[in-house]
């Protein structure tokens, strides 16, 4: 049986990766602050931005299963728009910690759980904002470049173990209700939609495979071709 570990995965992205990784045969761990709603994954309460809460769930499922396959970086303050003038330490610290570190530790320790294991995949979801940005996002935009950066070194670290890792910079992904867009949200993208939370599942579900092992230390951008549009 495969273990997969999924940070943040109560909701959002994060809850259609646990459920399509449920699908395909995994056995699911959602990391999270808040519960799951799913009856079928295991759910351990924990805070990305406190080392202990970290090294007591992996603890907890070496304790379950002892090992783990796939661990997903998916956990993050997701919104945050605070001019720079008005940003303090606490902010910096509340959004760096829970987005660049806790992802960080996640992977030191799923390192040493899947140590003996024929092959592991990390996967971190970054954002296309590591790249492009609007004003007052900073915060935000600096924690998913270094979770790039993070994917770039850490793979040629791993190059002694079974180990791929991964990211993947969503676009705008609704994961509300389809109803709520309007038909420009749409006709912006060259892709002529807006994306789903399926279409992250789906390029996880790809990286996460066994035999994709030759694919490592990628970014994918799944953003519907908007990286690529002149927008003067």
């Amino acid at each position: 049986m495969k273990v997969c570990i999924i940070t943040g995965g109560s909701k959002g992205l994060g809850l259609d990766m646990a459920k399509s990784f449920f699908n395909k045969g995994y056995k699911v761990i959602v990391f999270d602050i808040i519960n799951c709603p799913l009856d079928n994954v295991d759910f351990i309460k924990t805070d990305l931005s406190k080392p202990s809460d970290i090294k007591n769930a992996f603890k907890l499922v070496k304790n379950k299963y002892n090992n783990a396959h796939v661990l997903i970086n998916n956990g993050a303050i997701s919104v945050f728009e605070k001019k720079i003038e008005d940003v303090d330490v606490v902010d910096f610290d509340s959004v760096l910690d829970t987005n660049l570190r806790g992802s960080f530790l996640c992977c030191k320790e799923f390192i040493a759980l899947n140590k003996g294991e024929s092959y592991g995949r990390i996967i971190n979801i970054a954002s296309t904002r590591f790249n492009q940005n609007m004003a007052d996002w900073e915060l935000y935009g600096m924690s998913k470049g270094g979770i790039v950066s993070l994917t770039n070194s850490l793979c040629v670290s791993l190059i002694n173990t079974p180990i791929t890792v991964n990211a993947i910079s969503p676009g705008y992904i609704h994961t509300g209700a389809w109803k709520e867009l309007e038909q420009r949200d749409h006709q912006i993208h060259p892709s002529n939609r807006v994306g789903k939370p399926k279409d992250i599942s789906n390029v996880c579900l790809f990286l996460a495979d066994e035999e994709n092992d030759f694919i490592n230390g990628t970014n994918i951008i799944v953003d519907g071709g908007m990286t690529k549009k002149m927008i003067y």
